[in-house]
C-alpha cells in the first residue's frame, strides 16, 4: 500500500465556514484551517488533495488554499446524504486507491516531530492496512464521536485490532460493547477525525447507499469491514481540537500557539491578561 491521496469532507451544512476561517499556525504564518490541514496530508507523502464542498463553496475554497491550488480537486456533494456518501462522491478522485481521510472540522496537532497523518500513513502502509485514528477520550465525550470495540495488538502499545464501531453511543451501549482492556475505566477510544481507508470501504458505502438511498454514516461503513479485511486503529501522538464547538476555534488557536514557535511570547501574555484581570477583581472587591 502506498498512500498518494487524500480526501477531506467540507460540505456539512454546520462546518461549510469552519475550514475558510484563519489561525496562526505553529510556524507563526497566519493561514485557513483548510491550509493547516492540507500542509499536515502532504507531510504525510499525500500528492494530491480532494475537497468534498457542497456546489457553489468551489470559489471560497480555492481563494482558501492559496498557492496550494494546483494540488487541490473540488468535489461537489450535490445531495446532502450523509457523511458516508460525502466520501463516496471521491469514488472517482480516488480511483480504486487507499486514501487518508481528514474531516475539516478537527484540527491535529502533533505532541513530536512526527505528524498525526505521517504516523497514520506510516502505520497502514507498514500494515498494508485501513487504520482509523483514535484518542481515548472521557464518556461525557461519546455524543461527539465515533467509537470502536477493540483489542490490543500483540506487542504494541498503540495498535489495536477493531472488531465494531459505533457512532455517538450512548453510554449504556458503550460500556456493553466498546470496552478496551487496559484503558482506564469510563474511557474509550473516539475517533480522531482522520483515516486510512481501503477500497474496500468505497464498495460497502456503494451497497449501503444503495440499500439506503437517504444517506449512509461513515460509522456505517467501518463498522462492516472488520468482517471483509483486517482493519486496526491506531491511538495518535496528538491531539484533536473540534473548531466546531463552543470556544473550539479559541482553543485551537492556543494549542497551535503554545506547540509553536512563539510559545514563550504567548505565555507571557496570558500570564499578563491573567495578573491584570486578577488585579482588577481585586480593585472591584474594595
Amino acid at each position: 500500500m502506498r498512500v498518494i491521496k487524500a480526501v477531506i469532507t467540507a460540505a456539512g451544512r454546520l462546518q461549510r465556514a469552519l475550514p475558510l476561517q484563519t489561525l496562526i499556525d505553529t510556524d507563526g504564518q497566519e493561514k485557513s484551517i483548510l491550509i493547516i490541514l492540507v500542509e499536515e496530508a502532504l507531510r504525510a507523502g499525500v500528492e494530491q488533495v480532494g475537497v468534498v464542498v457542497s456546489p457553489g463553496d468551489e470559489v471560497p475554497y480555492g481563494q482558501a488554499v492559496g498557492t496550494y491550488r494546483s494540488r487541490i480537486t473540488f468535489i461537489p456533494q450535490v445531495e446532502p446524504r450523509g457523511y458516508g456518501h460525502a466520501i463516496y462522491c471521491a469514488r472517482d478522485f480516488v480511483a480504486g486507491e487507499s486514501f487518508l481521510h481528514l474531516v475539516s472540522d478537527h484540527l491535529p496537532i502533533a505532541r513530536g516531530t512526527v505528524g498525526c497523518a505521517q504516523d497514520l500513513v506510516q502505520t497502514a502502509e507498514r500494515n498494508d492496512c485501513a487504520v482509523s485514528a483514535v484518542q481515548a477520550s472521557r464518556e461525557s465525550l461519546l455524543p461527539y464521536f465515533g467509537c470502536i470495540g477493540a483489542k490490543r495488538v500483540a506487542g504494541s502499545t498503540r495498535l489495536y485490532l477493531v472488531d465494531r464501531v459505533m457512532e455517538k453511543p450512548t453510554p449504556t451501549d458503550a460500556e456493553q460493547w466498546l470496552v478496551v482492556p487496559g484503558l482506564r475505566a469510563g474511557h474509550y477510544l473516539c475517533f480522531f477525525g482522520m483515516h486510512v481507508l481501503t477500497p474496500g470501504v468505497m464498495d460497502i458505502l456503494a451497497e449501503r447507499l444503495q440499500a439506503q438511498p437517504e444517506g449512509v454514516t461513515l460509522s456505517d461503513a467501518l463498522n462492516e469491514l472488520p468482517r471483509r479485511e483486517r482493519y486496526l486503529a491506531l491511538e495518535s501522538n496528538g491531539r484533536r481540537y473540534d473548531v466546531g464547538a463552543r470556544y473550539g476555534t479559541l482553543i485551537a488557536q492556543m494549542a497551535l500557539a503554545l506547540a509553536g514557535k512563539d510559545r514563550e511570547w504567548v505565555l507571557s501574555q496570558l500570564l499578563e491578561l491573567l495578573a491584570t484581570r486578577e488585579a482588577d477583581r481585586g480593585n472591584d472587591v474594595h
